[in-house]
């Protein structure tokens, strides 16, 4: 059986891929977490920005001293460096997932083109089997006496 042989020689080479394409998905699961926690650190900066440009517009209409107005600019003007810091991480951690997903797909498309090779083999060793049986089962039906009925 060719076929069988076939298949099980292959199945050393299908478990390394199905273990590729586990650690490949683990990889796509780590770097989609990393992106989720870098988008909601840049959602909490957007966020406490627009609370302090708001403090600006509420003590601005009390009047403010220079004093209040430098450090409220160079508050700003930090907050302004972590978003930009921020979105460039993000951005960093987006690419990784990009990586990181080809990865996976092409890990994933070679154990399931591996899974169908095997079953191919598979398929083909049990219709010569079946084959075989069917002739096996014809010949000794050519040998038998025949019973006539009456």
């Amino acid at each position: 059986m060719a076929g069988e042989g076939r298949a099980a020689r292959l199945a050393p080479v299908v478990d390394m891929a199905e273990k590729n394409e586990k650690a490949a998905a683990q990889r796509l699961g780590h770097f989609q977490g990393q992106v989720n926690l870098a988008t909601s650190k840049l959602g909490d900066l957007e966020n406490f920005r627009g609370e302090y440009q708001a403090q600006w517009v509420e003590r601005g209409s009390q009047g403010v001293s220079g004093q209040w107005l430098r450090n409220y600019q160079n508050f700003l003007g930090q907050l302004e460096t972590a978003v930009g810091q921020q979105r460039q991480s993000l951005q960093w951690h987006e690419n990784n997932l990009n990586k990181a997903r080809e990865t996976w797909q092409q890990a994933y498309a070679r154990v399931e083109g591996l899974r169908k090779l095997v079953q191919r083999y598979a398929d083909e060793a049990r219709q010569l089997e079946d084959k075989r049986e069917q002739k096996l089962m014809d010949e000794l039906s050519q040998r038998l006496p025949r019973q006539e009925i009456n």
